[in-house]
């Protein structure tokens, strides 16, 4: 039996299970990893690549597709809403609508006030490659700018309540991902051709973000989070 990966605790949703009220988290991995979706098959990463390039591989126990991580390169978000909390909503699909809502405020700090961001609602739609690849579909509650997914997103529910993962690039590159996967040069390279245009980072959407930026917006999602509402956003804040 295989001992975990040194990342693989900061991905575990036993540690919020417990939690009586509402949790923002925002881990830090060590190194370059790899978080598969909890149906994904372990098969997915080519084992030489992984290991050549000193990647971890890890699993949420969210679904979707695989999300490629490395230092500094992302902000990822942990929110855990238990089931007494207003926040919580029992239909899975419009569920997850505040955390796009809570992105898109957070954002807007920071004076990105881009028209065409919007927060996708309604059922999931995978496409032909968001089970593979998460920034390839469109879920509830993510963030996108017109077509592409500036922020991606996974819930879990459990009886005590839902986490939800979010995570959004300084720069969407799939091609240090899909160098990963286990497939044959052609495939591959035309899976990074079509997601090239599937995502979108920060910097696309305000070129003057740096990476002192990327610090304050996770502490403003983390100070918003404590008192956020589901009356604080409304339906212009979404679409």
């Amino acid at each position: 039996m295989t001992s975990p990966s040194p990342s693989q605790h900061l991905f575990d949703v036993e540690r919020f299970r417990t939690a009586p009220a509402r949790v923002a988290a925002a881990p830090e991995i060590a190194r370059a990893t790899l978080v598969l979706g909890s149906t994904q098959p372990a098969e997915l990463p080519f084992p030489d690549a992984v290991r050549t390039r000193g990647v971890e591989v890890v699993r949420r126990r969210g679904g979707g597709g695989a999300v490629y991580l490395e230092p500094g390169d992302h902000l990822w978000m942990d929110a855990w809403i238990p089931r007494d909390d207003p926040l919580w909503n029992a239909d899975v699909s419009a569920a997850a609508e505040w955390v796009g809502a809570w992105w898109r405020r957070a954002l807007a700090q920071f004076g990105v006030h881009d028209s065409s961001l919007h927060v996708h609602r309604g059922r999931s739609v995978p496409g032909e490659l968001g089970e593979l690849v998460c920034f390839a579909g469109r879920g509830p509650g993510e963030v996108f700018v017109a077509d592409r997914k500036l922020v991606g997103l996974s819930q879990w529910r459990s009886r005590e309540g839902a986490l939800f993962s979010s995570c959004a690039y300084v720069r969407w590159d799939p091609r240090p991902m899909i160098e990963l996967f286990n497939l044959d040069d052609p495939t591959r390279s035309g899976l990074a051709d079509d997601l090239a245009s599937a995502g979108i980072g920060l910097l696309d959407v305000d070129p003057d973000f740096g990476s002192d930026d990327l610090g304050r917006l996770r502490d403003e999602l983390l100070t918003s989070f404590v008192s956020f509402s589901p009356h604080t956003f409304g339906s212009g804040e979404a679409g």
